[in-house]
């Protein structure tokens, strides 16, 4: 073998020294070594030149100097209260400079906040981010439930084609009014890549920082009103269009479009766009173009080039690849009309997820909204392009091997650089974290684990060829903290799959709830599953539910619906019979687990039934995926299936497929026998430590 399969001590200790892991443990308890390749590459995007013996020990000797000259880390964090435990040389001199102007020692304990910690020792001066966090953020004081939804499905008969967020207010006011409901959780609402949408998944963004304007309700934007003359005739036109392919998708007869979709809204926008502003209007888009400075202006001036040169800003010219040459100064000039036209885009959208969330709470809803953060985004996208030099170039987050995937996962998602992130002082972090909680009063963190590790992908090589990257996981949590700390919102980390020792045990110290998933709650944790984890010891701190987006509705489970489909796109690892005897004996497992509960018989049904059973639960907070509630059988995703299943495209539908519209849903039988689960049953608003219950293991 070569030095090139097999990594010597240098190139060991060298990406040790930057966090690259040179083995890893398998989901079956297997060591694997790293190939020298792998970490060649990896080490090669975070600007590190290990491609021979040589240059792997001569970059070693330059970190090694780099510790030793340093005077300051590139970023401290410390808990909120504490002191500043800093190793100085003799005599060095050091000062907090606070993020509210002040100044303090490094004795007296800090507030929350991002600050700046300034030495002296000689001749030598540094100044580093100082990150004081929250040593915990507090979880829910009352039990609630809610709906969980990806917000394209829930169309009303307003809509233009797909749910908007007037639908969201809407569904939004009904559930808490009516039914008592807590929250209502969203899929990613990110802004996605202009042009057409080979993969319409809204956890592959161009940016995470803005919402995506096809969200807007027209109708809702105020200067629509004042629309006249050919201006409105062009909009009516718009609006004529979308109605009718709104009603095509509630027929039945067209799958949701959302590339249509957005065509039609941008046409509209364009005109409503041109209207003039009142001076109060005029003056709340300058606070918000100066709120989000530099942040909004990059996002306007990529959407207004990707219109000129394509989605793929790696093929423009080359003096538009870097968000801060001269020639993009320039272009942004030239394309100022475009430029501003998008932070409109933005600012509407940002005023009506504020007007979704306003209605939640005037709903008496505990939560409101919660928003779901993607872990990560298109490599030819606005965030890539602005954060280019935060992000790892050539590379791809995924997953390893393992019984699920035997292959490996590779999400084709640019990963964080925690070299560059900490020189940032995680800002670029902080910012899209403080986007997606303005508007909500909880964040679903996708992936949540990624704040510890990250499995990187070579660009080219299979997943398998992939290692960990780590990171400082102190930071990254606490940078999460610190921005829920400053919205007031609840953290869920969807923490599901093969998890690291201690993660889910840290997340829960912090306060950050977790995610547990019926499918996946067996004694023994998923290695072990020998029946169903009774409710008593399911978690307390944890967001229960009975599905996701990616598994199979919870009708579609009991009748083993979901391997018929599985069997007929060919996604089957087994043979057939194999595959349904597994899922009936897990169906029949669970259904004796009800039994022993007296939970069944119900009459209501079995789908009834385990909804009862989440209410046995200690769990704080719990959640009805909406096509469970109509009674739907088709999972809106089928990872993997982008060519033969029509993934994020369906339309919330009955047992039979036939769309529901929003209007329907209060009075849909299924509905409100699901629904009934949570009225008739413990009260939502129950204190969480008033609860006669044992917290219980994390299961896997």
């Amino acid at each position: 073998m070569t030095h090139r399969s097999v990594p010597d001590a240098a190139l060991r200790e060298l990406a040790r020294a930057h966090g690259v892991s040179t083995e890893y443990v398998t989901d079956r308890g297997d060591r694997v070594t790293v190939a020298a390749d792998t970490l060649v590459a990896v080490l090669a995007s975070c600007g590190v030149d290990a491609s021979t013996p040589h240059a792997a020990r001569r970059a070693l000797a330059v970190r090694r100097a780099a510790d030793t000259d340093r005077l300051l880390p590139a970023c401290v964090v410390v808990r909120a209260g504490s002191a500043v435990r800093l190793r100085l040389p003799p005599g060095a001199e050091a000062r907090v400079a606070l993020e509210d102007g002040g100044e303090c020692g490094l004795a007296a304990p800090l507030p929350p906040g991002a600050h700046v910690l300034h030495a002296v020792a000689g001749e030598r001066r540094a100044s580093a981010p100082l990150l004081s966090v929250p040593e915990r953020i507090p979880v829910p004081e009352r039990r609630g439930w809610g709906f969980l939804i990806q917000l394209y499905s829930v169309l009303s008969r307003r809509s233009w084609g797909m749910g908007d967020l007037a639908d969201l207010a809407e569904l939004a006011s009904w559930s808490g009014r009516a039914l008592g409901a807590g929250f209502v959780q969203l899929g990613p609402l990110h802004a996605v890549e202009p042009g057409p949408l080979p993969d319409p998944s809204p956890y592959r963004p161009s940016s995470r920082r803005f919402a995506d304007p096809m969200h807007v309700r027209v109708e809702d934007v105020p200067e629509y009103r004042y629309l006249d003359g050919e201006a409105r005739r062009a909009v009516d036109s718009c609006a004529a269009r979308a109605r009718a392919l709104n009603e095509r998708v509630l027929s039945g007869a067209t799958l949701i479009d959302r590339e249509a979709v957005r065509a039609l809204k941008y046409e509209a926008l364009r005109r409503v766009y041109e209207v003039p502003p009142a001076p109060g209007r005029r003056a709340a888009l300058e606070a918000f173009t100066a709120r989000e400075g530099e942040d909004l202006t990059d996002f306007a001036t990529w959407c207004a080039l990707a219109e000129v040169h394509g989605g793929a800003w790696r093929s423009w010219p080359e003096g538009l690849r870097d968000p801060r040459s001269p020639r993009v100064a320039e272009a942004r000039g030239e394309l100022a009309d475009a430029v501003a036209f998008h932070r409109w885009l933005a600012w509407i959208t940002d005023e009506q997820l504020a007007g979704a969330q306003r209605a939640a709470k005037d709903a008496g809803m505990d939560i409101g909204l919660v928003h779901d953060l993607a872990v990560g985004v298109a490599p030819e996208g606005a965030d890539a392009w602005t954060l280019q030099h935060c992000l790892a170039g050539r590379m791809s987050v995924g997953a390893p091997p393992d019984d699920f995937n035997p292959l490996g996962q590779d999400w084709g998602q640019p990963p964080w650089r925690p070299d560059a992130l900490a020189a940032e002082g995680y800002r670029p972090l902080a910012a899209l974290l403080r986007a997606g909680m303005r508007h909500a009063g909880a964040l679903r963190v996708d992936h949540v684990m990624g704040l510890f590790r990250l499995w990187w992908v070579p660009e080219g090589r299979p997943p398998s060829e992939g290692t960990y990257v780590r990171y400082d996981a102190e930071a990254m949590l606490g940078v999460l903290l610190l921005e829920a700390h400053r919205a007031g919102a609840v953290l869920i980390g969807e923490d599901l799959g093969t998890v690291e020792h201690g993660v889910r045990e840290e997340l829960a110290a912090r306060g950050v709830l977790g995610t547990s998933v019926q499918r996946f709650e067996y004694l023994g944790g998923s290695e072990g599953r020998h029946g169903p984890l009774p409710p008593r010891q399911w978690r307390t701190n944890c967001l229960a539910t009975l599905t996701t987006h990616d598994l199979p509705t919870t009708a579609a489970w009991l009748s083993g619906e979901h391997v018929d489909l599985r069997a007929r796109l060919g996604l089957l690892t087994r043979p057939e019979p194999e595959e349904k005897a597994q899922a009936a004996a897990e169906r029949d497992g669970w259904l004796a687990e009800l039994r022993r509960l007296d939970l069944l018989p119900d009459p209501d049904g079995e789908v009834v039934a385990l909804h009862r059973f989440l209410t046995r639960t200690p769990s704080t907070l719990l959640g009805v995926w909406l096509p469970d509630a109509t009674g739907d059988r088709r999972p809106q995703n089928l990872p993997g299936t982008a060519e033969v299943h029509p993934s994020w495209r369906l339309p919330v539908a009955d047992r039979h497929g036939r769309p529901v519209p929003l209007e329907d849903l209060p009075g849909h039988p299924h509905v409100q026998a699901v629904t009934r689960v949570f009225s008739d049953g413990e009260p939502h608003g129950t204190r969480t430590e008033e609860r006669d219950v044992r917290p219980g293991p994390c299961s896997a």
